[in-house]
């Protein structure tokens, strides 16, 4: 079984993110990038899938050259080659684009099993999945929490308010996976090793068919039309008990209606 993941490298969290003055797009350089967490589950998943029924999984990614850090910690933690979709003309695409972009990737490497995090925790659109899904005409399976192959049939436990839904479909399908659907291993040291020696192909957008004019900060649909910093924390208010403090923390608690 030919099992893509698509993983994104995002910033990390627990530093300070920026977006760029001159044209308000997320400053990749202000911040350390990270492999978005919910796609190290679709990895971790990937990897049961093929110790079960056989085959390779290939970790493809679009982003700037330093997003090769991301695709290295996939390769360590099993994966068995990479696909880089990496050209200055993709910079500032929204979810659109980059639906058509890796769109047009994956029906170049080809694939029976599409595997994502449900979203990222940079745009948190959670839409990736059905677009690719619409873009290749395959059925999506999304939110999932258990995954299930016998032969071309795929069933999944799709996450809901009430519990589950199981949605059952034919392979080639696109599924995205939610954080209860594994505990992803650690990278070994071996595998960090290996992981060295394992094929990463760099694509162009003319490599994988990518029209131009479809990709890149002019042709995005959604904008950020302007931006501030967060103003400073400001001092808080002391409450002195003199008897009456619990009165003057609920008058307080009253001004700011959170009671």
């Amino acid at each position: 079984m030919n099992i893509v993941v698509c993983v994104k490298q995002v910033p990390d969290t627990a530093t300070e993110r920026k977006l760029r003055s001159d044209d308000k797009t997320l400053d990749r350089d202000a911040a350390d990038g990270v492999v978005n967490e919910l796609d190290e589950y679709a990895v971790e998943e990937a990897l049961r899938l093929k110790e079960a029924h056989g085959g390779e999984v290939t970790v493809l990614t679009m982003g700037p050259a330093k997003a090769t850090e991301t695709i290295r910690k996939a390769l360590a933690m099993g994966a068995d080659k990479a696909v880089h979709l990496s050209d200055d003309a993709l910079h500032g695409s929204d979810a659109l684009s980059t639906s058509y972009a890796m769109a047009q990737a994956l029906k170049k490497i080809g694939f029976d099993l599409v595997i994502l995090g449900s979203e990222s925790t940079d745009a948190r659109t959670g839409v990736l999945a059905a677009m690719l899904a619409e873009r290749l005409g395959a059925p999506q399976l999304t939110l999932a929490r258990k995954v299930e192959v016998n032969g071309s049939a795929i069933t999944i436990e799709r996450l809901t308010d009430y519990g589950f839904d199981k949605v059952e479909a034919t392979l080639p399908a696109v599924v995205s996976v939610v954080e209860k659907i594994n505990d992803p291993r650690y990278p070994s040291f071996k595998g960090i090793m290996a992981a060295k020696k394992k094929p990463v192909e760099t694509l162009g957008i003319a490599d994988a068919s990518v029209d131009a004019s479809a990709v890149g900060l002019a042709a995005a649909y959604s904008e950020v039309a302007e931006f501030a910093a967060a103003p400073p924390r400001a001092a808080g208010t002391v409450v002195k008990d003199e008897g009456d403090g619990g009165v003057k923390a609920a008058d307080f608690l009253a001004s700011k209606k959170f009671i």
